[in-house]
């Protein structure tokens, strides 16, 4: 049986994996990319049950930007999304730093600190609420041992509600955060260690000044995946409270949910992706950016 010719085995192997991912190709480019662009039309449309292509302009965003329940959702944004950022990567942190000691037990303790991450976050906002629900939950166990005057209702408490969320957003993800930093710590030279200790250095010093910075692209990532997680936030709101009480758990998220699929206002929740959009980009442009500047050198 004769072979192929050498030219036409090369232009195969050169072909084969574009042919390969060519349908997946296709698929991201019709249902991400296409989908942006179709959002974008909506949000300039004068759309409100169903897609009407009139063009309306800024007419969308006009009324967005007119709504204070949209004020109330980026005032949320902002502090669910800075304490969840800030808090998970300073636990992951000292997870991290406490796993890198080489315990005996660390086997046991990697799997029960990654846990929460393998649950969806239905999940997650669903046993939170029965566990912070002051009828059943933290208050109410502790009541039963004899201390009435236990109070732990921020479930129910317009201005401290939005915590809740960012106590079971935190609890799930430092586990994931924790094991970037434990990879990053793993790679890092223990000779160089070793000599700054011969030196003199304290282990304080030693992560401080040398530690800790070599983490900067464990950093980094954390932050960016974070960022994201944060500020696409539906389903652990809709579990955990729904929103409530009243507005006062409303993400960007929530808002575009409810303005495009149970207000009729197609147009106004399609302005609102546009921006978390923007918001997401202005999060990943200057990340890529970055990346690619340093592979390029």
């Amino acid at each position: 049986m004769s072979q192929p010719a050498p030219g036409l085995k090369r232009g195969l192997q050169d072909w084969l994996p574009k042919l390969v991912l060519a349908p997946s190709f296709a698929l991201v480019l019709v249902f991400v990319y296409g989908f942006i662009v179709w959002t974008a039309v909506l949000s300039m449309s004068k759309s409100r049950i169903l897609p009407v292509y009139k063009w309306a302009g800024f007419d969308a965003y006009e009324r967005l930007f007119a709504q204070p329940s949209w004020y109330m959702a980026l005032k949320n944004l902002a502090i669910f999304g800075s304490l969840y950022i800030t808090i998970c990567i300073a636990l992951g942190l000292m997870l991290a730093i406490l796993l890198d000691q080489r315990i005996r037990i660390e086997g046991a303790l990697r799997p029960i600190y990654l846990y929460p991450m393998a649950l969806s976050f239905v999940v997650t906002g669903t046993a939170w609420k029965w566990f912070l629900n002051p009828g059943m939950g933290i208050q109410n166990t502790v009541r039963g041992w004899g201390f009435e005057s236990f109070t732990f209702d921020w479930l129910v408490r317009p201005d401290m509600a939005i915590y809740t969320v960012a106590i079971a957003g935190i609890w799930q993800a430092s586990g994931f955060v924790m094991a970037m930093f434990l990879a990053g710590l793993r790679g890092i030279d223990n000779e160089m260690l070793k000599a700054a200790t011969i030196d003199g250095a304290s282990t304080f010093t030693i992560y401080r000044r040398i530690v800790i910075p070599l983490l900067r692209p464990a950093f980094l990532s954390a932050v960016i995946v974070l960022a994201h997680m944060a500020i696409k936030s539906y389903d652990l709101v809709i579990a955990l409270t729904g929103g409530g009480p009243g507005n006062a758990t409303e993400l960007p998220s929530t808002f575009m949910y409810s303005y495009t699929f149970t207000r009729s206002q197609m147009a106004v929740g399609s302005a609102s992706a546009m921006i978390m959009l923007m918001g997401i980009a202005a999060i990943m442009v200057p990340y890529l950016y970055s990346e690619l500047r340093e592979d390029r050198r």
